[in-house]
């Protein structure tokens, strides 16, 4: 129940940023074929600092370049930095499988293989998708 707080307030920031007037070309999304999924990881602490770089420029890439990726939301538990959840959200599973062959994405899962001690995916269902649009359009990042 926790996870899904805690994802349900990530998804909703995400939405938040998404609201801002920047110049990402907004794509025609079907909510229905969402494809959401927590990532959760637990990499190995000698490498922590260098796989948040590597994991950082991957997310930024992925959302700014591919029309598909709607979030790749990366954070860690507050309590265990080693902990770290990536909240994804995808157009479809088209864009989803699009993303796997994309030249960051192999970068990242080639250069991080070491540093990952575990993976878990978990695909995940939207209660309300169609809230998704409207959250916290109404306020300001400061």
């Amino acid at each position: 129940m926790k996870l899904i707080n805690i994802a349900f307030i990530v998804f909703a920031t995400v939405f938040f940023i998404s609201c801002n007037k920047t110049q990402q070309p907004k794509t025609d999304i079907e909510m229905k074929d969402l494809m959401i999924r927590i990532s959760e990881i637990e990499i190995d602490s000698n490498y922590l600092e260098e796989y948040k770089c590597i994991l950082i420029e991957e997310a930024k890439t992925s959302v700014r370049v591919e029309p598909g990726v709607i979030s790749i939301y990366p954070m860690f538990k507050k309590d265990n930095p080693t902990q770290v959840r990536i909240l994804e959200i995808y157009a479809n599973r088209k864009a989803y499988k699009s993303h796997l062959e994309t030249t960051h994405f192999l970068k990242y899962k080639s250069t991080t293989l070491k540093m990952v001690k575990s993976l878990q995916l978990l695909d995940m269902e939207s209660i309300a998708p169609e809230m998704m649009p409207e959250m916290f359009c109404k306020l300001k990042i400061r």
